[in-house]
């Protein structure tokens, strides 16, 4: 199984591929970790929130990639 984030914006418009890392994983895990080493470089390229799949099931999301202040 294949594990991928689908980026977006803050109106949940998909975030195009031009700039923006796409990574395929596999596990849950080593998706979650990615994110947590690479959610700065996500926001800098226009990324407001992001979903996790399973293929093509969402697993959890959207999930804001900014500060809760």
């Amino acid at each position: 199984m294949a594990w991928t984030w689908q980026f977006e914006t803050a109106d949940g418009t998909l975030v195009p591929s031009r700039g923006v890392p796409r990574e395929t994983f596999a596990s849950q895990g080593d998706a979650e970790s990615w994110l947590g080493e690479n959610w700065r470089e996500l926001l800098a390229g226009g990324v407001d929130q992001v979903t996790l799949l399973e293929e093509n099931r969402v697993e959890y999301g959207p999930m804001s990639l900014h500060s809760e202040e």
